[in-house]
């Protein structure tokens, strides 16, 4: 056969791939995309992770500034009557 009947012959033909190469490139395509997705929508960037940080941080300072202690130096919310018995 020449080269212009083989590519006659073969234009009414679908291309032969390879399924498992094919199923693999689909699966890393849509977790590409996932991902992608995922970023935009979790992703938070280093200066907003430090001030939530910070904020956290300074929520704790002021809870430890107001919490009571009695008498004996210890916290009031910690059980005072021994060991905890099962």
């Amino acid at each position: 056969m020449s080269m212009a009947a083989r590519s006659a012959h073969n234009a009414g033909m679908a291309e032969i791939i390879n399924l498992n190469k094919a199923r693999k490139r689909k699966a890393r395509e849509q977790a590409a995309q996932q991902a992608a997705e995922n970023r935009v929508r979790f992703g938070r960037t280093k200066e907003q992770k430090q001030r939530e940080a910070s904020e956290a941080s300074e929520a704790q300072r002021k809870l430890d500034g107001l919490r009571r202690e009695s008498a004996t130096g210890q916290d009031d919310d910690r059980d005072t009557d021994g060991p905890a018995r099962e």
